[in-house]
C-alpha cells in the first residue's frame, strides 16, 4: 500500500496525485529501469551494443546504488507511486543544516508534467519551515536543472561535472 509521506505537508504532491513509499528490496528492478532511462540519451551516441548498454547501466545503478547507500545512511529512499503504479523515485536526507535531494527522478512518460516541480516546491517549504535551506547536486547539462533555478537554486559550489545548488529560505 502507498504512504503519503509525510502526510500533512506534501500537499502540492498530493494534489498532483502523487504518493510515496518507502523502496524495497523487491523495487530494485524498477529502480535500476528508472536509472537507464535518465542515461538513454547519453548512451544514444555510443556505437555500443544494447548488451553493452544494459551491463554498462546496471554496473552503474549498482554503483550508484551502493555510493548512495554508503555516503546517505540516514535517508529517505522513497518510491514515487501515482495511481497506484511505481513512476519514480525520490531520495531525501535531511541533516541538521540542510535537507539534501540526493537524487530526485521521474520515468520519461510522467516527466514535463509537473510532477517533479510540485515535489520539489513541497521539498523547499519541508526544509525551509525547519530554517534549513534544500539542496541537490545537479549535471551542467541536466534538462531539468531549467527548473531548479526557476524555483530559487542557486550555485553554490561547482564539483565539475556537478554542480551544488541550494535554495535557502529568505533571511528573517
Amino acid at each position: 500500500m502507498a504512504l503519503v509521506y509525510p502526510a500533512p505537508a506534501w500537499s502540492r504532491s498530493r494534489q498532483a496525485g502523487l504518493s510515496f513509499r518507502s523502496a524495497a528490496q523487491a523495487d530494485l528492478t524498477f529502480l535500476s529501469r528508472l536509472y537507464a532511462s535518465t542515461r538513454m540519451e547519453e548512451l544514444a551516441v555510443t556505437d555500443w551494443s544494447e548488451a553493452q548498454k544494459a551491463a554498462f547501466l546496471d554496473m552503474q545503478f549498482q554503483a550508484q546504488h551502493a555510493h548512495y547507500r554508503k555516503h546517505y545512511p540516514q535517508a529517505d529512499w522513497l518510491v514515487v507511486e501515482r495511481a497506484g503504479q511505481a513512476i519514480g523515485r525520490l531520495y531525501i536526507e535531511r541533516w541538521p543544516g540542510e535537507h539534501r535531494i540526493i537524487d530526485i527522478a521521474f520515468l520519461p512518460a510522467h516527466r514535463r508534467k509537473g510532477y517533479g516541480g510540485a515535489l520539489l516546491r513541497d521539498l523547499i517549504g519541508e526544509a525551509w519551515l525547519a530554517g534549513k535551506s534544500a539542496s541537490i547536486h545537479v549535471e551542467k547539462n541536466n534538462p531539468a536543472r531549467r527548473l531548479y533555478v526557476d524555483l530559487g537554486f542557486v550555485v553554490v559550489e561547482d564539483k565539475g561535472v556537478y554542480d551544488l545548488m541550494a535554495c535557502a529560505p529568505a533571511d528573517p
